[in-house]
């Protein structure tokens, strides 16, 4: 880096750390009594909020948590979950937040990797901790999370989360560290190998959240998150923060709705019990909420939706709009803490009708403050933001993650050449419009020529009796590989393959894709597998397949 002339502090001058504990000021200050609502039953004003987050620090200062140790948390989303966002980092402890929807034997590897000291848990998971706990070879106790009464379990339980929090001071002075103390923790659920440890400091998280409040709410084409919104998270909070919305809604001090485990109807109830008008979700969840018995008699209009994790096809979204649903799109990785482009609307896009909107609400976005994005050939080299050329996004933020915990190997080919990896294909246009074109690993060759699975996907599901596709490539003898398509029809609606190859037969005829992009096998079913964070599980898909 270039040498320049600092500026020495004056005698005494605070030098003010980015740490968590700073974006607890401001919610508070303005809108003190603002609710925080779990489930159905319960709710607190920020006032509350503030005062639990420090009983909360005494008690688990009092079971012994340190400055340094790895507090686990296994819950639901609610306002325990909220109150261990803050309460954990800030006395200087690691918050792993543990994926539950993980098999058993990576769970055992992700909380020894992660050298938990204390785990939270909720009743609803004593069953699958149970026959683990003597694998757990750094846990020294647990606290019990219940919605009811406490369940019995043979677990060495501290307490109750609401009896420890109930006979815990409410005055704690949370001290200053480093900014560059790790503050989160939380695994990828990759599909090869073991999950990674993926961490995070309290400065990334403030300035990750700092950005995110001017992207999601400061541009008339991004109209997402103001003040006067009401926030339900349907992203889990085990995975990435729940995309460090959170973090920013308390910042801003908006009523947030936290809704416990995951049920389409009870998410649709929610949202029209509480008022609620942003939320963040996976495809998959959207559709889910979409075909809903609760949807179908719930006036969906004005519900902003940021959708993610993968990608958003043409017919759900169309779908969503025509239900009055605002869907914007956002791009992010988990090592990204998330978010990097969201969906931006211009003037020209918002003069059309709601209908003609899809194609514009559906693509990955322009880059946010302070992020600097392009994309590189194989060979490295920045490629032309011209809208044509296509080549991995490498990014730099000042809040991606550094590595992979104890995977130095790992983390220096994330980050080689000192820009983030993604391993997603795209073009950027003249605007800085990025449009995803594929994952490196899910780009299908054929002949000799690249056919994008994301492409086929989006054409297939614009299909009106298509509620959800999925398109891998799998070995060819003669071509490489061949693209074949799983696909789940609507509900109460019929087509066969015939009639989807004569409805994509369309987008060759308008020069759209080549006729070998055509899939020749079309495979009905019933599911498509996805992970555990509900994303396509591609990987599965193509195993399974060969295995037919």
């Amino acid at each position: 880096m270039v040498k320049t002339k600092k500026i020495p502090p004056a005698h005494n001058a605070y030098n003010y750390p980015l740490l968590i504990k700073s974006l607890l000021l401001s919610g508070v200050r303005h809108a003190p009594e603002q609710e925080i609502v779990s489930g159905h039953t319960l709710r607190y004003n920020y006032r509350t909020l503030n005062t639990r987050i420090r009983q909360l620090a005494n008690a688990l200062t009092n079971a012994g948590v340190k400055p340094g140790d790895t507090v686990a948390v296994m819950d639901w989303d609610s306002h325990r979950y909220l109150e261990c966002f803050f309460a954990v980092p800030m006395i200087g402890a690691v918050l792993h937040t543990v994926n539950i929807r993980l098999s058993p034997e990576q769970i055992i590897y992700t909380m020894n990797h992660a050298e938990d000291d204390l785990v939270l848990v909720h009743d609803d998971f004593l069953p699958m901790l149970e026959p683990i706990a003597d694998q757990l070879t750094t846990v020294k106790g647990y606290i019990q999370l219940s919605d009811t009464g406490a369940a019995a379990t043979g677990l060495p339980v501290l307490g109750d989360y609401e009896t420890l929090l109930a006979e815990a001071d409410s005055v704690y002075d949370f001290p200053d560290f480093e900014e560059d103390s790790i503050a989160t923790l939380f695994y990828t659920s990759g599909t090869t190998g073991n999950p990674k440890g993926v961490y995070f400091s309290h400065r990334q998280l403030v300035l990750h959240t700092l950005s995110a409040v001017g992207t999601l709410g400061a541009y008339k084409g991004l109209p997402l998150l103001r003040s006067d919104d009401v926030y339900m998270p349907i992203t889990p909070m085990f995975h990435v923060h729940a995309w460090g919305v959170p973090y920013v809604a308390t910042l801003m001090g908006i009523k947030q709705v936290y809704p416990g485990r995951y049920e389409p109807n009870n998410l649709v109830r929610l949202y029209r019990e509480e008022k609620v008008s942003f939320s963040h979700c996976v495809p998959t969840i959207l559709q889910m909420i979409l075909d809903s018995a609760e949807a179908a008699t719930t006036d969906l209009t004005g519900w902003k939706m940021l959708l993610g994790g993968s990608a958003l096809t043409h017919g759900v979204a169309a779908q969503a709009t025509g239900r009055g649903m605002a869907i914007h799109c956002g791009y992010g990785m988990s090592e990204t803490c998330p978010i990097l482009c969201t969906t931006y609307l211009r003037e020209a896009d918002y003069a059309l009708p709601a209908h003609e909107q899809v194609a514009a609400r559906i693509k990955t976005g322009v880059p946010g403050a302070l992020v600097d994005l392009k994309i590189i050939d194989a060979n490295g080299k920045a490629l032309p933001h011209d809208g044509t050329a296509q080549g991995e996004i490498v990014v730099r933020a000042p809040w991606l993650t550094q590595g992979y915990l104890k995977e130095p190997e790992q983390g220096a080919q994330l980050w080689e050449d000192g820009w983030l990896h993604t391993g997603d294909i795209a073009s950027v246009d003249a605007l800085g419009v990025v449009e995803i074109k594929d994952r490196i690993k899910d780009v299908i060759k054929t002949g000799g020529e690249w056919i994008s699975s994301l492409e086929l996907e989006t054409l297939i599901s614009e299909h009106p009796a298509v509620a959800s596709v999925a398109v891998v490539g799998i070995p060819d003898p003669q071509w490489g590989e061949r693209p074949v398509a799983l696909v789940i029809c609507a509900a109460n609606e019929q087509v066969d393959a015939n009639a989807l190859k004569t409805h994509l037969n369309q987008y060759v005829e308008s020069g759209r894709i080549n006729k070998w992009a055509i899939p020749k096998e079309i495979r009905f079913v019933a599911d498509i597998p996805k992970t555990s964070v509900g994303k396509i599980n591609k990987k599965l898909i193509r195993e399974n397949e060969l295995s037919l």
